[in-house]
């Protein structure tokens, strides 16, 4: 895998094999990414990458110049790895790693984000639950954008913050933005 652009552009990690994640597709990454450029501004952004995998999007964010990450990830393994790669780019002072479950830190969370980009597994039962509690709990700070990768059999077009669809394949993503106050 690697990262697609900014001061990280083309650099390269080896996620270890068997981990229970799967990975945004470079393909995927590199139109989110595109797209994000013309809607916020991510130098010094405040992110939260919910569901973590890899670590590849917090990744992209640093590389872009968000300066304040917070990462939420279960699995222990993969957890290990992410701590590893961020140390690694010299990251890991401006990410804070959270090893639970991201609907728990959603629903005790009181801080607010310029970003936050949720990649669940496609079959979690509970996916559309997730939209949802990033607006209850006022997770996004006015202006803010919130990404949720899904795929296809998942509609949030008549959520009352949408704002816009892009597929590539079996990777959905739906941006919602928090209006101004």
């Amino acid at each position: 895998m690697r990262i697609v652009g900014g001061t990280f552009g083309g650099r390269r990690f080896n996620p270890p094999a068997n981990i229970p994640a799967r990975p945004t597709t470079e393909v995927a990454k590199e139109g989110l990414f595109n797209i994000l450029n013309n809607l916020i501004d991510l130098d010094g952004a405040k992110t939260l990458d919910l569901f973590g995998g890899t670590g590849s999007i917090s990744y992209e964010l640093a590389s872009r110049g968000a300066t304040d990450l917070t990462l939420v990830e279960r699995d222990a393994r993969t957890f290990d790895f992410i701590k590893k790669t961020a140390k690694e780019l010299g990251i890991a002072e401006n990410m804070q790693l959270i090893k639970g479950d991201v609907f728990r830190y959603m629903k005790q969370c009181t801080e607010q984000y310029n970003f936050i980009f949720a990649g669940p597994p496609y079959a979690l039962e509970n996916i559309d639950e997730i939209p949802q509690l990033v607006f209850e709990k006022q997770l996004l700070l006015p202006e803010g954008i919130f990404v949720h990768e899904h795929t296809p059999r998942n509609d949030y077009q008549k959520h009352p913050n949408f704002g816009r669809m892009k597929n590539y394949g079996t990777t959905v993503f739906t941006f919602f933005i928090q209006p101004n106050a």
